[in-house]
């Protein structure tokens, strides 16, 4: 199946959001520090990608 520019847009948004869940997670339950705030980065680096694919959503929703 083919997925056209929107789905596979809404498709990455809910993975990108999926992995800030996990990482936010993972931060918490590991007891190394360092691996931690790796996963902490991890976290942003992933809502920030969801957010710019948002916003490409919307641009394309608006046309």
């Amino acid at each position: 199946m083919e997925l056209n520019t929107k789905e596979v847009l809404k498709k990455k948004i809910l993975d990108a959001q999926e992995m800030v869940r996990d990482y936010e997670m993972y931060a918490k339950n590991v007891q190394d520090v360092e691996v931690s705030e790796l996963f902490r980065t991890f976290a942003e680096e992933s809502g920030y990608q969801a957010s710019k694919l948002q916003e490409i959503l919307k641009k394309i929703d608006n046309k």
